[in-house]
């Protein structure tokens, strides 16, 4: 029987407090009447400085610095991806706080495949 590796596990645990303050963020801001677009903006940002550094050094167990720019490519490619997604889900009349829910999950498989394919790949080569 497969079982998922500790990165994994690691991963989900502190992605689901990254989440928590990502969509802690998101909500304060569409309640302080921010767009959507602005709101995902601004808590992308402060996301990617708070999951850099957990994600890092708790998950990929890695402080290299240097880093920082692939995540924020990384990070690039979820932020479209989860405009385009709210833009989509927004239009079949879903209310913003339960479309941010419902791509969460999707969005995190994505964040975790590319963050250990292309920003934390030494990382895995480890024994964990």
């Amino acid at each position: 029987m497969n079982y998922p590796s500790k990165i994994f596990i690691r991963f989900l645990i502190v992605g689901v407090i990254n989440t928590l303050f990502g969509y802690l963020l998101f909500s304060l801001l569409i309640l302080l009447n921010f767009r959507y677009e602005i709101a995902v903006l601004i808590s992308t940002i402060c996301g990617v400085l708070f999951n850099f550094k957990t994600f890092g050094i708790l998950v990929f167990k890695n402080k290299n610095n240097t880093l920082i720019f692939k995540f924020i490519g990384v990070y690039t490619i979820i932020y479209l991806m989860q405009v385009f997604l709210l833009k989509k889900l927004i239009s079949y009349k879903i209310n913003v706080f339960i479309a941010e829910a419902l791509i969460l999950l999707p969005l995190a498989l994505v964040s975790y495949t590319l963050n250990k394919t292309f920003v934390f790949p030494k990382s895995q080569k480890r024994k964990m």
